[in-house]
Formats: C-alpha cells, sequence, structure tokens
C-alpha cells in the first residue's frame, strides 16, 4: 500500500471521504479529522495515488467501518433486553415489580457497557468536532447520550426522579442502526464506481521475442505489446496489432452492442474480448489509461460539491444551532414552568436526537455517488457537477453534425474530372496525399478510396492547412488544393455547369495549379437514432438547432429529415463561438455538443458543454460533460437525467427539512396537553426511518435509455 506524507483530513465515519483542507464531512456533516502521518488514505473506494486496480483495499477498509457498526448493534441490542426488564418506567407499564437489592447497580453497570461501548463513535466523534470548534451531527448525538447517561447515574446515587436507561439505550441501539444503514447505502451507491474500479485486470500477458510473459498491469509501459486471448479483459489501452475480434465496450462506454476490432483500430482498458486472440501494442501506462481516467473524473465529480450541495451543507449548519438552541429552551421552559427535572431532560434530549441534520446531510451526497456512477457505467462522464444539474434548465440543444447526428463515416460517391488529362484515379491520389495526415472523416474517406482502388500514395512537400476551408501542398512540383466550396466562393472561383451533387453530399474540390481540376463528392449517413432523439427533445420542449461547417443543402436535408427546429450552416469553429453567444442573448439556456477540439470554445461558451464522440480521449477540458459514444440518444438521456438527479435532490431536501419541521415542534412537547409525546426512542426512530427514507430514494435513480 501506498503511504501518504502530507496532511490529510478524513472523516472517522466515512474514510472514503479525505479532504487537502480542514472542513465537514460532505455525507454526514462531521468534523474531519487530522489524519495520522503514514496512515494510509483511501478515497472513494480506492487507494489515492494508487493504481484504481488495487480499489479492493479501500473497499476492504469501508466493509471493516460497516462491519463494527454491526457487531456493536448485535451487542447493544443484546444488553437492552436485560436494561429494559429492570427499568421502573417499563415494569410499570407491564404491571410487574421486579425490584431487588441491588438492581440499580446491575442497571447501571449495562447501561454504562452500552454507553461506553455502544456510544463510543458517537463521543468520540463530539470530542473531535469540539476540538475543531465546529458542533455538527455528532456533537448532537454525543450530547444527547451524555446529558441522559449523567442524569442516571445521579438518579442511580440519591437523585429524586426516573432513570433514563432505558431510553439511553434504546437511543444508541437505534442510531448504530441508522448509521449501519446508511453506511450500507453509502458503500451501495458508490458500488458502481467500485465495478468501474474492478474492470482493470490485475494482470497482462506480455508478448516478449522468445515467449509470452505474465506481469502486473501496472508494471505495463508505452509500446510494450499484449497478447489478449478470448474472454479475457484488456489490460491496457492500445492499437490492434495482430487479429481481430468483437469487444464488448459496454461497461466502459454504454454501448450495448459488442464493436468490431480489427488491426489498427483502439482498444479500450477493462473492456471483453470476445472469440478472437488480438495483439495489442500499449499506448500509455496504466495510470493514464481512459478507465483510470473515467475512475479519477468519477471521483471528483464525486467530491465536488454543486450550488444544491452547498445549500443542503448550510441547512445542516443551521439545523445543528437550532438543534442546541431548542434543545436548552425547552428544557428551561419545561423546567421553569414547574415540570420535574426528569420530564424537562427527556424534553431536551429528544429535541436534540430528532435535529439530527443525518437525512439533510445524506440528501444530497448519495444522489451525487449514484448519479456519477451509474453515468460514467452509461459512457457519460460528469466534470462539472453544476453543468450537469443545470441540464433541467436546457432550452435549446446546439448539435454538431458529422458523428453526432450522421454516422461520421464518409463513403465516395462521385469523383468527377473537370481536365480531359485527369482520370478519377489521379484526383483521388493527389487529394489523398493531401489528406493522409488529417484524422477528418472527410479525409478518412478519400483514404479509404484510394486503399480501396489500390493507389499508391504520393509525398507532399510544403503543407499548410487552411483553417477551416481545406489543405495545400506541393505534389511533383505542382500547387495542390483540396477546398471546401466555401473558398471557391470567397476566391470568386466559378463552379462548372456540369457540377452535380445532391443535398446529402459534401463535397470537396481539387485544384491544380489554381485551376480547378475536378471534385469528389461523399455522402454520410443519417444515424438511425437520431430521429427519435430529436422527437423526444420535441416531447420535452427542448429546441434542436444543427450547427454544422458543411453547405447549406447538406445541412438543410440533414436538419429537414429529422425535424430540426433549424440548421446554421458553413460555419468555421471559431464562428461556432458567435453562434451560441447569440442564442443565448435572446434568453435560451444552451447545451452544445461538439467532437471537443474544434468546437471547444463553444463548449466553453455553452451553458452546458457536453463534448461527444471523443473515444479514449477524454481530456475535453473546456466540456462540463464529456459522452463516450457519439449516439444523440444517450445525450439526450443525460439531460433527462440531470433533471431526475435535481429531482431527487429536491426531494430528499424537501423531506429531510419537512420530516424536522414536523417533529420538532412534536418533541419539545407542544401537543403535550393533548396527550401527544415523544419518546426520545421514538425521536431516535423517527431520525433513522428520515435517514432510511431518503437513502432509498436516492437508490431509485436509474438511468432511462
Amino acid at each position: 500500500m501506498e503511504h501518504q506524507h502530507t496532511e490529510k483530513y478524513t472523516c472517522s465515519m466515512h474514510p472514503q471521504v479525505i479532504q487537502d483542507k480542514p472542513g465537514t464531512c460532505p455525507i454526514c456533516g462531521m468534523t474531519l479529522v487530522l489524519q495520522k502521518e503514514n496512515e494510509d488514505t483511501i478515497v472513494s473506494g480506492h487507494q489515492h495515488g494508487s493504481n484504481p486496480s488495487m480499489g479492493h483495499e479501500g473497499h476492504n477498509h469501508h466493509a471493516m467501518m460497516i462491519a463494527d457498526f454491526k457487531k456493536r448493534f448485535y451487542v447493544v441490542l443484546v444488553l437492552t433486553i436485560p436494561i429494559m426488564l429492570l427499568s421502573s418506567m417499563i415494569q410499570q407499564f407491564m404491571g410487574v415489580d421486579w425490584q431487588f437489592t441491588g438492581s440499580s447497580y446491575i442497571l447501571f453497570a449495562l447501561s454504562s457497557v452500552v454507553f461506553l461501548y455502544g456510544g463510543w463513535p458517537f463521543l468520540k466523534g463530539l470530542v473531535d468536532e469540539v476540538k475543531a470548534m465546529n458542533p455538527g451531527m455528532m456533537f448532537l448525538i454525543g450530547f444527547a447520550i451524555t446529558v441522559a447517561y449523567i442524569y442516571s447515574v445521579a438518579i442511580v446515587f440519591g437523585l429524586q426522579g426516573m432513570d433514563f436507561f432505558w431510553e439511553l439505550a434504546t437511543l444508541i441501539l437505534i442510531m448504530l442502526l441508522g448509521h449501519w444503514i446508511e453506511m450500507k447505502s453509502v458503500a451501495g451507491a458508490s458500488k458502481e464506481l467500485e465495478l468501474l474500479v474492478q474492470l482493470m485486470p490485475s494482470e497482462a500477458h506480455m508478448v516478449m521475442p522468445d515467449m509470452v510473459h505474465d506481469v502486473k498491469t501496472d508494471t505495463l509501459k508505452e509500446n510494450d505489446i499484449i497478447l489478449v486471448k478470448p474472454g479475457e479483459k484488456v489490460a491496457a489501452d492500445g492499437i490492434i496489432l495482430e487479429g481481430e475480434s468483437y469487444l464488448n465496450e459496454s461497461m466502459l462506454t454504454g454501448e450495448s452492442k459488442p464493436v468490431q476490432k480489427i488491426k489498427g483500430n483502439k482498444v479500450i482498458a477493462g473492456s471483453i474480448n470476445g472469440n478472437g486472440s488480438i495483439k495489442v501494442t500499449v499506448s500509455h501506462a496504466a495510470k493514464d489509461s481512459y478507465l483510470s481516467q473515467v475512475v479519477k473524473l468519477v471521483d471528483d465529480a464525486q467530491k465536488s460539491k454543486s450550488k444544491t450541495q452547498l445549500l443542503a451543507d448550510t441547512a445542516a449548519k443551521w439545523l445543528t444551532i437550532i438543534a442546541i438552541l431548542s434543545g436548552i429552551s425547552t428544557f428551561l421552559y419545561w423546567y421553569i414552568t414547574g415540570q420535574t427535572l426528569s420530564f424537562a431532560m427527556e424534553r431536551m434530549v429528544t429535541v436534540i436526537v430528532i435535529c439530527c441534520p443525518h437525512a439533510l446531510g445524506l440528501a444530497v451526497p448519495l444522489v451525487v455517488a449514484r448519479s456519477t456512477a451509474l453515468s460514467a457505467k452509461n459512457g457519460l462522464l460528469i466534470k462539472n457537477r453544476t453543468a450537469f444539474e443545470n441540464a433541467r434548465k436546457i432550452t435549446t440543444i446546439v448539435f454538431d453534425k458529422t458523428g453526432t447526428l450522421t454516422v461520421g463515416k464518409f463513403d465516395v460517391s462521385k469523383i468527377v474530372s473537370l481536365q480531359k488529362e485527369l482520370n478519377e484515379n489521379e484526383i483521388i491520389r493527389l487529394a489523398s496525399a493531401l489528406e493522409q495526415k488529417s484524422e477528418h472523416p472527410i479525409a478518412t474517406g478519400i483514404l479509404q478510396k484510394a486503399k480501396d482502388l489500390s493507389i499508391t500514395i504520393p509525398a507532399t512537400e510544403n503543407f499548410k492547412a487552411i483553417t477551416g476551408k481545406g489543405v495545400e501542398a506541393t505534389i511533383d512540383g505542382k500547387k495542390i488544393m483540396v477546398v471546401s466550396p466555401g473558398y471557391l466562393k470567397e476566391n470568386n472561383i466559378a463552379i462548372p455547369d456540369c457540377f452535380t451533387a445532391n443535398d446529402t453530399e459534401t463535397v470537396v474540390f481539387v485544384i491544380i495549379n489554381n485551376q480547378l481540376a475536378g471534385y469528389i463528392a461523399l455522402s454520410d449517413e443519417i444515424r438511425p437514432e437520431s430521429a427519435e432523439a430529436i422527437k423526444i427533445l420535441k416531447e420535452n420542449n427542448i429546441k434542436s438547432i444543427l450547427l454544422t461547417g458543411d453547405n447549406s443543402k447538406v445541412a438543410k436535408s440533414v436538419s429537414e429529415t429529422l425535424g430540426m427546429d433549424s440548421f446554421i450552416a458553413e460555419v468555421l469553429p471559431h464562428q461556432k463561438l458567435e453562434k451560441i453567444k447569440e442564442l443565448q442573448s435572446k434568453g435560451e439556456f444552451v447545451a452544445m455538443t461538439g467532437d471537443g477540439v474544434n468546437d471547444a470554445p463553444a463548449l466553453a461558451i455553452a451553458d452546458v458543454g457536453i463534448a461527444v464522440g471523443s473515444g479514449s480521449d477524454i481530456a475535453a477540458e473546456t466540456a462540463g460533460i464529456v459522452h463516450v459514444n457519439s449516439n444523440p440518444k444517450d445525450i439526450v438521456s443525460l439531460i433527462l437525467f440531470g433533471k431526475a438527479t435535481y429531482r431527487k435532490m429536491i426531494q430528499n431536501l424537501i423531506w429531510a427539512t419537512g420530516y424536522n419541521v414536523v417533529a420538532l415542534p412534536l418533541a419539545a412537547g407542544v401537543l403535550y396537553k393533548q396527550g401527544i409525546l415523544l419518546s426520545p426512542a421514538a425521536g431516535a426512530v423517527l431520525m433513522t426511518v428520515s435517514t432510511i427514507v431518503v437513502a432509498i430514494n436516492a437508490s431509485m435513480l436509474s438511468v432511462k435509455k
């Protein structure tokens, strides 16, 4: 295990919470404590700074914490039975008298064990919070059980009144149960992340010159060659060197169908190989793999706080202050108005217990943990929590065309020479020479055609890109250009009468020594899921706009076919930003989808930026959300999931605060004259039920496809 030597603050109740600065736990509101210098640090289910494949350490630590609460709960449960049977109040209720010489001392001894052993986590929490001068939930519980215990001990040793021992035992019992259930819920909410962590195999088959040798995954480095056998998980990101197979990437990208991979294709670590053996050239070390980055992104997103969570934290802080003031005020009111010390103390303890901001502290973090991990499982990586929650406000979504609404695979549909001495093969030969350094889908289509025609691609000199318009270079002493229709317009080059291209075709022109030599038409198929995605957006009153650098005819055709609200065509990358600003100035809340490279400025300025089709390159810094696939239906799912997540948070906040509004006056004894009074144990039951309701509600969140 890796040891940390820097200052780290952690929650004794929730060891997966670690921060660099002092503060409170985002899950329970407890004050974070400084870790010992060489203490192992665990971050959200995996070791901080270690390879994600080692995640079981953090998982085991959290499991031990759950087991500890479970053990304390059962010990207290066994001791609570004789405590209740020996309590005079319970005996009066049952109509029996089991008092005997020394029974009060046995009751005292048993209750002391319950207080010290069962109440230890809360007493320790109280001390930590007092030291940090930041009273929170542990302070409230610790204070309530200490007051009940000290008062009851005083009764045993001579003070007049009735002891609180049975209330103390049941209160601690229910608090332990509540924490045990809560920790299991937190572990459940992070289970999806844990599954992601476990995707990375611990060993890989490394191909040596004379043999295949098994090595630890985290020792792999760039350019190593690994063998992936049928049914095994891919151990590292890389490119297939030999063989072909179908790979299941569903746990990483949300794509349910196995994807065919052949020589030269990229593979992602953690994906499951089908029935073919493949050799893979490793692209980078395990710590830089797509899966490691996903785990880090999810981890960061779970720890980052949005406005909703900050609101919940503030409410929990105020609830703590209200609990302390209400408890003291309740005690003073009842004692001054002539009630017994025992009655006034019981009211104070009940008020403090019922006011514990447990449910409120969990309301948002549980939803955050589940939503981020679920999103990652479906190929939606949330980098900015606020951007994700803002999905509910979207009024307009702007789609990039190529690779999002369309398949993004251009096939050459037409090659036309405009000079007698040039044949079609020569047009493709020259165009492919200029496009061989580009990864643009149009370039890929032209290069594929050259490959199909077995054309040898010549070398180029003086290569230069014309921003947003095309490329130029020298081949065999001639100046060759491959340009868009926009370039011809700008330079007043007339398009010949014989030019024909249908509305769905994208055309590039080949110019030799400033003379128009020919053109290549390519077509890109519309994705079958696109129409359904646009229809769902319409049903949710969200406008869809197509924004593309392609020509107006193609844009109009795609837009009309899909039933989109409008289109903006022939825009250069830097102009996309202006178009987004224009929409925002009209009062629209805009989401932008793009490939995260040439669309970076537009993604940054949009209210919600969604980088799509980034595959294993998830470093689209400007986008708040990265979508691994380019399926437009998944983008719509993301928006609807963002709305559902926000709804869950608000539901939990309303429940957590509403329960306190109703329960606090009852605990204080407002309806005492009407015969309605909550005991401390009943208060603890209500608090635990409230916490469980919040946890169950969070666990019901799901991604609808």
